[in-house]
């Protein structure tokens, strides 16, 4: 049982990681699609909320999100994990991410989690309805061990679609995962979705909220859905650093209550593109 429930909560860390996105903007700044074409120095945080914008990199350019997020799993437990994501922008509207995270079960040591890999292409900006749209395929590859990944190798798409209303951002996702094994350490398919709006408050203070779920899986470790809300302040420090904190709470499922702060971190050009 114990098992299992890592084996959720490793499943539930990985869709989060790779869908590891916000909303938030950084007072007076346009939206994120088009932030690389006028400053590629510009932090475009895809953190802290579950949801991705369809923004992109500028080519040539690095970007590194990472955080801690701590899971109160029961009373006398609790589960840490660092989601980390490394950003490289290979063309005007095409981006490279590289994914890791170390976790700490429930009464269990840290560890190397599972590996993931995903390239976030932007097919248009400003489109009726869709407007900002972009797709992000991801394999992840099982690197963790049975205690801190799913021991599966899984293929996603997710699905983003980008709004900006006055200050105001809006990104929404939906999301399919695939899972290789016979269902027995992590469901082998899984669904999300996430409604995710952010903002500037006042001075170099922003907030995020969200609203993200995870349907009900089947199979020998499948779990009932998660509905769960998301909220904090953001910090833009300069205009490559932002910080991020808040609290996660559930709604229905199993998701337990959580604490996250983190940091995005624009680090700048590491080649130039051939023109």
């Amino acid at each position: 049982m114990m098992h299992r429930r890592i084996a959720r909560a490793a499943a539930v860390i990985f869709a989060i990681s790779v869908a590891r996105a916000g909303a938030q903007e950084s007072p007076a700044k346009p939206a994120a699609a088009a932030d690389s074409s006028k400053d590629p120095h510009a932090a475009q945080p895809e953190r802290p909320t579950v949801a991705t914008h369809a923004g992109t990199v500028a080519p040539g350019w690095l970007e590194i999100e990472t955080g801690a997020e701590r899971d109160q799993i029961d009373p006398n437990s609790t589960a840490l994990s660092t989601p980390t994501v490394f950003k490289i922008g290979l063309a005007p509207r095409v981006q490279l991410s590289l994914y890791g995270t170390v976790v700490r079960p429930p009464g269990g040591s840290a560890g190397l989690g599972d590996a993931a890999v995903g390239v976030k292409w932007r097919l248009v900006d400003d489109a009726p309805v869709l407007g900002d749209f972009a797709v992000l395929p991801a394999i992840k590859f099982p690197t963790g061990s049975a205690e801190t990944g799913t021991t599966t190798t899984d293929a996603s798409l997710l699905l983003i679609s980008s709004h900006q209303f006055g200050d105001v951002a809006m990104d929404l996702n939906v999301g399919y995962t695939h899972r290789s094994g016979n269902g027995s350490s992590a469901p082998t398919s899984a669904t999300l979705w996430t409604a995710s709006f952010g903002g500037p408050f006042t001075g170099p203070l922003g907030w995020v909220a969200e609203c993200y779920g995870l349907p009900a899986t089947s199979g020998p470790s499948g779990a009932p859905s998660i509905v769960a809300l998301l909220a904090g302040p953001t910090l833009t420090v300069r205009s490559w650093l932002v910080l991020d904190a808040g609290v996660i709470i559930p709604l229905t499922g199993p998701q337990p209550h959580a604490l996250y702060a983190g940091v995005t971190y624009n680090v700048g050009r590491i080649w130039t593109p051939r023109s």
